[in-house]
């Protein structure tokens, strides 16, 4: 893996970022955009995917980042769950709850092979260059 300087270079927030948008927008209208709980929880989640693997890279340490990527990743699970809710209530068709669903499992497993690759890596991040 070539050495990144931002995250805005990672496919997963890539993904999240775009995943952010579509909730946002087919949560802004309709019956979903007026059950405040649930519009509010998913957007928190889709925030939260995208956040935590900003924050978890900004640490700067690859322990602190796997941290970070759990989290995220487990919010991308959050919101594949709320989708199902949402679904079940009408307020999205099948072909929006597919496409939303398989994004958000996307984005998990782009997380879990990030995870997977770090804890692995004999890199240790830009925190402990200077101690290497």
């Amino acid at each position: 893996m070539s050495e990144l300087e931002r995250f805005e270079d990672l496919i997963g927030w890539q993904r999240a970022r775009d995943l952010t948008r579509e909730v946002y927008r087919v949560s802004a209208s309709g019956a979903f955009g007026k059950d405040y709980a649930l519009r509010d929880q998913i957007r928190r989640a889709t925030i939260s995917v995208l956040s935590n693997v900003a924050e978890g890279f900004e640490r700067g340490g690859d322990n602190e980042f796997v941290q970070f990527l759990a989290v995220a990743k487990g919010s991308a699970g959050e919101v594949r769950s709320q989708l199902y809710i949402a679904l079940n209530q009408g307020y999205l068709s099948e072909g929006q709850f597919k496409e939303l669903s398989q994004k958000a499992a996307e984005i998990s497993r782009l997380l879990a092979g990030l995870i997977a690759y770090l804890q692995t890596s004999e890199l240790k991040g830009s925190k402990y260059r200077s101690r290497l």
